[in-house]
């Protein structure tokens, strides 16, 4: 299996994109699958295992950097926006349904993390999605803002709240964001500094991700909000859980996911863990083939969630 490189459009900057054909003599025209990477991360860590595995079942695969990460254009660099990035979510659909040999009314988005409250925000209310799958989603920011404060003393979070709000200020009067590192270990200034963290994500890591992270970045989670999102999904939806997700507190995802009326699939291990190279990679990947392969071919039944809410 190949991916070529390709280039698309979101509001006027260059975004960059793997397109990954899906195997197979099929005649007919294939799902696509869009799939944008969570905090700060690159399409380049980590992504294409799981790309493969859904390209090796006969989907199309776009992965693709946001703008101002990765070998994406935009500027200022390494700044998480929320709206922007959903914007290149939608963009990013725009580009897969020109793809050759896709079929656009088949269209899935896949999130893990930040990105899994991107894909249940911007399926949210449309008929052109046919399926999401959200891993280890984000799903309220005042729940991962709760766990975060719990994890680190007052004084740090109060300061770092303080650094992002000048940031933000900074970025708005066109002015240079004030950076801190994505992952640091325990006891350092950084985004995810909790035992473990650095480890695993720096053993993603690929060589357009960089570590470092506009300090706002705190606000942004903050403002996440996805339980009217999940109540407007008109296809169907998978939730994967890490029971023991130190991050993203597997009560919160819980109650988003029966507002999705979603699949649910549990595994009984960290955020992390179901990435490339740790021990519940290979299962959280055949489920999200197996979900895929089963709601994608019942196209000639009638789909419950399809049906108008009362």
């Amino acid at each position: 299996m190949t991916r070529t490189d390709i280039v698309f459009d979101s509001a006027g900057v260059s975004c960059s994109g793997w397109h990954f054909p899906g195997d197979g003599d099929r005649v007919e025209r294939r799902p696509v699958v869009v799939m944008g990477h969570g905090f700060g991360g690159t399409k380049d860590s980590g992504l294409e295992p799981f790309a493969q595995r859904l390209s090796q079942a006969g989907l199309d695969v776009l992965a693709f950097d946001y703008r101002g990460f990765g070998a994406s254009e935009g500027l200022p660099r390494q700044t998480v926006s929320v709206v922007d990035q959903i914007g290149d979510f939608e963009s990013a659909i725009a580009a897969a349904k020109r793809l050759p040999g896709v079929d656009p009314s088949r269209i899935v988005l896949w999130g893990s993390s930040m990105s899994g409250g991107h894909v249940l925000r911007v399926a949210a209310g449309r008929d052109d999605i046919a399926a999401v799958i959200a891993m280890t989603p984000l799903t309220s920011g005042a729940a991962v803002s709760r766990a975060a404060v719990a994890h680190r003393d007052l004084g740090s979070a109060l300061k770092w709240t303080a650094v992002g709000l000048k940031s933000r200020v900074d970025v708005a009067r066109g002015r240079r964001p004030t950076m801190m590192p994505l992952v640091a270990h325990p006891g350092e200034p950084g985004g995810l500094t909790l035992d473990g963290a650095y480890e695993s994500y720096t053993a993603l890591a690929g060589p357009t991700w960089r570590n470092e992270v506009d300090s706002a970045v705190g606000l942004q989670i903050a403002s996440i909000r996805t339980a009217t999102a999940a109540r407007q999904l008109r296809c169907p939806a998978l939730f994967q859980i890490a029971d023991f997700d130190r991050y993203v507190p597997a009560d919160s995802v819980a109650r988003t996911a029966g507002l999705a009326r979603a699949v649910v699939h549990h595994y009984p291990c960290d955020h992390f863990d179901v990435w490339p190279g740790h021990d519940w990679f290979d299962k959280a990947a055949a489920d999200q083939v197996a979900f895929l392969g089963r709601v994608l071919s019942i196209s000639s039944s009638p789909d419950p969630r399809k049906s108008p809410r009362r």
